[in-house]
């Protein structure tokens, strides 16, 4: 099956960029391209893409409130947005998360791994730029942030891929790390996005790292 891509980028010279690496890939196809925020909202309203690709700087909306009107949680079928922005500030990829993205990647992060946070936000994956994943998730953890034991009640297998989740594990890696079947990985996380009321593998690792869950220790 081809994935079908939307762009937004307010420059051009990164929109072609993105288009020349992404159709090098035979199951890959970008069928539009935005280069402010209300184009974007408006084209993927219209062409309902598989991934959006969004920058946060742009002109007439930024990025971040496109991908609210997009994936937020106000948003009854929400779209997988990525966002690919040169700034990995904390705030901004907080934001990004809090508004409902489905990943958030460095421009600069390379050919290979754009090609892979695509693929993972068309598997209902979530993928940050490993270099800022764990400061990033910290964040949700500063001071000020009061700790919570995990409510409701999660099995020991369910918290294992809770953790997993929130390092950045695939599927196929906690398949690997718990010796558990792909199936058996999904209907863990099913499980866990009902009890909590997450909608995704990204609200599930916010909620790890806000809940205090990761302040035990990785899974083991």
């Amino acid at each position: 099956m081809t994935l079908r891509i939307l762009l937004a980028d307010d420059q051009e010279m990164v929109r072609t960029g993105f288009r020349l690496i992404l159709e090098r890939e035979p199951d890959l196809e970008v069928v539009g391209e935005a280069a402010d925020g209300k184009r974007a909202v408006a084209l993927a309203q219209e062409l309902r893409p598989d991934v959006t690709l969004m920058d946060i700087r742009m002109p007439l909306m930024d990025g971040l409130a496109a991908t609210r009107v997009l994936a937020g949680p106000e948003v009854a079928d929400p779209l997988r947005v990525l966002v690919v922005t040169t700034f990995d500030l904390d705030e901004l990829v907080h934001e990004a998360l809090r508004s409902g993205a489905s990943g958030f990647l460095l421009k600069d992060a390379g050919p290979r791994l754009l090609v892979e946070a695509v693929h993972a936000a068309a598997n209902g994956e979530s993928l940050v730029s490993p270099s800022i994943t764990t400061r990033l998730l910290g964040h949700f953890t500063a001071a000020g942030r009061r700790p919570r034991r995990p409510e409701p009640a999660l099995t020991d297998r369910e918290l294992a891929a809770v953790k997993a989740v929130a390092q950045g594990r695939t599927n196929a890696e906690i398949s690997a790390e718990l010796l558990i079947s792909l199936s058996t990985v999904k209907s863990h996380l099913a499980s866990v996005q009902r009890k909590i009321a997450a909608r995704n593998r990204t609200e599930i690792a916010v909620w790890a790292w806000e809940s205090g869950l990761m302040r035990q220790g990785p899974s083991t």
